[in-house]
């Protein structure tokens, strides 16, 4: 079987690839969400009904601090994993259901890069969370 994009990252990495952290490198390359160590853990679990939670917590500290994998906490209490781009983007956060959209605003970009040349600064990253719920409630 070829090695999704998480697993050969891992692989390049040399890191040492167990039957479960594959399943778990699979099942965070296959999510379109930001999936917390739970929902993962239950993902993973229906693919090996061997895989415990403590695996799955181990496994996304391993894949965080290779730089694999990035973590967020949106203010719910639970970290939420993705797959580490260099492709730039930010999230708004949906507060009454959770869901994270992910957006690209030029404007934005070129707006925060003015504010940190104003104030004497090269802007080297950032992050950008916006919380909100919907108009029509």
């Amino acid at each position: 079987m070829v090695p999704d994009r998480i697993e050969q990252l891992c692989l390049e990495k040399n890191m040492r690839m167990t039957e479960q952290r594959r399943v778990i490198a699979r099942v965070l390359s296959a999510a379109s969400d930001h999936p917390d160590v739970e929902e993962l853990h239950r993902r993973a679990h229906a693919v090996d009904p061997h895989i415990s939670i403590a695996t799955v917590y181990r496994t996304v500290r391993l894949f965080e601090e290779a730089g694999i994998i990035d973590r967020h906490d949106f203010r719910d209490g639970r970290s939420r994993y993705e797959e580490h781009t260099e492709a730039h983007h930010d999230h708004l956060i949906d507060m009454k259901s959770g869901q994270v959209i992910e957006f690209v605003d030029p404007e934005i970009e070129a707006l925060q890069e003015a504010i940190a040349r104003k104030l004497g600064y090269r802007l080297v990253d950032h992050r950008l969370e916006l919380y909100g719920i919907p108009l029509e409630e």
